[in-house]
């Protein structure tokens, strides 16, 4: 099989990232989540063995569950980075190493229940809706603060950070307002927040916009098209 386009991906991914971390106001070296929704198993194979791939983000609890021996045989850290129903929680609960998408207390309760059944404190971002869609999920900013003093009550959460998506736009500079405003809300809220507990993942960026992400300050991006596409 010929991997020369995840090669030729790879490569121009990981130059994007250090050119856009020269202007980053993060000191945090950008973390690579490979969004694995439309990869092939011998694809996420071939990273793994080549460019020792660890980390793996599912978007759907069907799609997790089908390929989790699998990855889980490769020693992938799992997350779960897709919108997540209440009642989908329990079947992955004690598959995943972080869910991306805390935005609603439900789940957060959802999350401290069938985390505690299986012993589990279980890593979370808090989803940030940085456009205001009403299509979308994610806490508003304006609305931030109050839900984290929500979910402090959940002792089976740990907060490591939050997440957001950018609505699609049309040049890429215009992400770059977007990734700012949440940068800068993300450090206000953190500081006020957790600042005693670690220093926060700060997830921006996707396939389209993670150079953009980057030098505004993401400490993780999540690719996933991008490194499987072919004749880019």
């Amino acid at each position: 099989m010929n991997y020369s386009y995840i090669d030729e991906n790879y490569a121009r991914i990981i130059s994007e990232i250090e050119k856009a971390r020269e202007l980053s106001p993060s000191s945090v070296e950008p973390e690579l989540l490979i969004a694995v929704k439309s990869a092939r198993q011998d694809e996420i194979e071939y990273l793994v063995r080549k460019y020792g791939v660890k980390n793996v983000g599912e978007n759907r609890v069907q799609q997790l569950l089908q390929r989790y021996d699998g990855m889980r045989a490769l020693g992938l850290n799992i997350h779960f980075i897709g919108n997540l129903q209440t009642n989908k929680v329990r079947y992955i609960i004690d598959k995943v190493c972080m869910i991306h998408s805390l935005d609603r207390v439900e789940l957060a309760r959802e999350i401290d229940k069938q985390a505690k059944k299986h012993s589990l404190k279980m890593d979370v971002l808090i989803e940030i809706n940085c456009g205001r869609e009403e299509s979308k999920g994610g806490v508003m900013p304006e609305e931030l603060d109050k839900f984290c003093d929500e979910i402090a009550q959940f002792d089976a959460l740990k907060v490591r950070g939050f997440m957001t998506m950018a609505p699609k736009c049309e040049k890429k500079s215009e992400y770059l307002k977007y990734f700012y405003e949440t940068y800068q809300l993300v450090l206000d809220i953190w500081q006020k927040k957790y600042d005693n507990i670690c220093v926060p993942i700060i997830s921006m960026g996707m396939s389209d916009s993670f150079a953009e992400a980057v030098s505004a300050g993401s400490t993780m991006v999540r690719i996933g098209r991008g490194m499987f596409i072919k004749n880019h």
